[in-house]
């Protein structure tokens, strides 16, 4: 399926040049998979030009008190959102005028207020031109959606963290911010459409020529079931792979080049981004998390390792790739 590259010079303290990635990998269709071991501010500025990227889908650490491995997640509140006006100034800087920033975040039920806030921070550099709701678990009675074929009792699906007391229910949603530059980028909405309940509307409607509508702005998106999380999922942040599939497909294939995630984590946007055929650059600050990140994107690939320049930009080095391999082979018998 492709070639990937592991950590020949990725440690901390172990020769890692500033402008070498601590992973690669080359996809099918010779997209490049670039993650870098530092601070998103700063590799963002170094490693990637102005206007270079055409979807960002992120989650950063909300400032609640999450146990990360590595990173402390309770900043003073003025700082945490100083910090992401910083990252959003430098996101407005790489991203391109048509591009999409989707932002996940979340909250906990003692302190709802820190979305808002920083979709207010980020305000300074953005419009915001949709709130999608990322439903996690959802129940559904039978007697309120009525004679829908193919549902004959109540249902209740997904995945949710119990919370325990009586003041507060249980947390079954998040965020997901769309912010742009323009507030007017046009969408493909019809590649995460849904079909109609009532197949009269086709043609009836002047818009429904075809069994597909928009969903909307609510996307139930269920993690997958796991019984090891230290083994299959270990990060307490990280989002299903449905939620970055979702979002580069709304702003549309097609449109995309690049997408960035400057909190990648464990890799799950890459993991997107090789599904759909899109070149991909993130960003930590944690080498467990990488190193889980590399792991996950070699078990997809299996595969060799590229020979990539370290000068050679995650926009450029698709290019790059393919020149390579299409360039011939000098014959052992040719004469030099």
């Amino acid at each position: 399926m492709g070639y990937s590259e592991t950590r020949s010079e990725g440690k901390v303290g172990a020769g890692l040049s500033m402008k070498s990635p601590y992973y690669t990998a080359v996809g099918k269709n010779n997209e490049l998979i670039s993650l870098y071991l530092e601070d998103c501010t700063g590799g963002m500025r170094e490693k990637l030009q102005p206007y270079s990227v055409d979807v960002v889908v992120t989650s950063p650490p909300y400032n609640i008190g999450v146990r990360y491995n590595s990173y402390h997640d309770q900043m003073p509140r003025e700082s945490y959102l100083h910090w992401m006006g910083d990252v959003g100034e430098e996101l407005k800087r790489v991203l391109s005028d048509t591009g999409s920033f989707f932002l996940n975040i979340g909250s906990k039920p003692s302190d709802p207020w820190i979305p808002f806030e920083v979709a207010q921070e980020l305000r300074k550099h953005f419009i915001l031109q949709n709130v999608i709701h990322w439903i996690k678990s959802v129940a559904i009675s039978k007697q309120d959606v009525g004679n829908y074929p193919h549902m004959s009792g109540d249902i209740a699906v997904g995945h949710y963290k119990p919370i325990a007391g009586q003041r507060f229910l249980h947390d079954c949603h998040e965020y997901i911010f769309h912010f742009t530059k323009s507030g007017q980028v046009a969408l493909d909405r019809l590649a995460v459409g849904v079909p109609y309940q009532d197949k009269s509307n086709i043609g009836r409607w002047h818009s429904a020529k075809q069994d597909l509508r928009c969903r909307g702005n609510t996307w139930f998106i269920p993690y997958e079931t796991i019984r090891d999380r230290q083994n299959q999922r270990p990060h307490p942040s990280t989002f299903p792979l449905g939620l970055p599939e979702m979002c580069i497909k709304l702003h549309g294939v097609n449109q995309t080049r690049l997408v960035l995630d400057p909190f990648i984590g464990i890799g799950s946007t890459a993991l997107a981004c090789l599904s759909l055929g899109v070149s991909c650059v993130g960003f930590d600050i944690d080498t467990k998390y990488l190193e889980v990140a590399s792991q996950r994107i070699d078990e997809l690939l299996k595969g060799k390792k590229p020979d990539i320049p370290p000068w050679i930009s995650p926009v450029q080095a698709p290019l790059f790739i393919k020149e390579k391999r299409q360039k011939p082979k000098r014959s052992s018998n040719s004469i030099s």
